[in-house]
């Protein structure tokens, strides 16, 4: 996998413009997790959600044979802007967590509801395991999106 990144551009701050995923394969996507835990349950606050869906992530990415170092894509649906930015930290540190220093590209929306009423936040993901690790120049050692932006 290789970031797309034009060296005239800025560097984008905990996501990724664009990755090529080349050669043999698996692609993994996932429904959207929400904030809910395996009995149903919600907590309050946007990064205690934010934390159990990326935890759900990584257990199903898990059962596919997957780790957090394959996320291609993300799209999160938030359903508000000031909880998000106000649990900025709480929401990092699970990222870190969860993903580490994987920051592919993203998409957040802002959104009217859930399905659920208690849900704050919801996240698709799109994964790719490579059958067999070959390195191109540009390409990143070690892991599919790392970067050196901060999240």
């Amino acid at each position: 996998m290789r970031i797309l990144q034009p060296a005239e551009w800025k560097k984008p701050r905990g996501f990724s413009h664009g990755v090529v995923a080349e050669g043999p394969g698996r692609w993994v996507v996932l429904a959207g997790q929400t904030g809910g835990d395996e009995t149903g349950n919600y907590a309050p606050d946007m990064a205690a959600q934010v934390a159990t869906a990326l935890t759900r992530i990584i257990k199903l990415l898990g059962e596919a044979g997957a780790g957090p170092e394959h996320v291609v894509r993300l799209t999160w649906y938030l359903t508000s802007r000031s909880e998000y930015e106000a649990a900025g930290a709480g929401i990092g540190a699970a990222w870190k967590e969860t993903l580490g220093r994987n920051f592919p590209p993203s998409t957040l929306l802002y959104i009217s509801g859930l399905v659920d009423d208690r849900a704050k936040v919801e996240i698709e993901v799109t994964a790719f395991v490579p059958n067999a690790k070959k390195n191109r120049p540009g390409d990143l050692a070690g892991s599919i999106c790392h970067s050196d932006v901060s999240a």
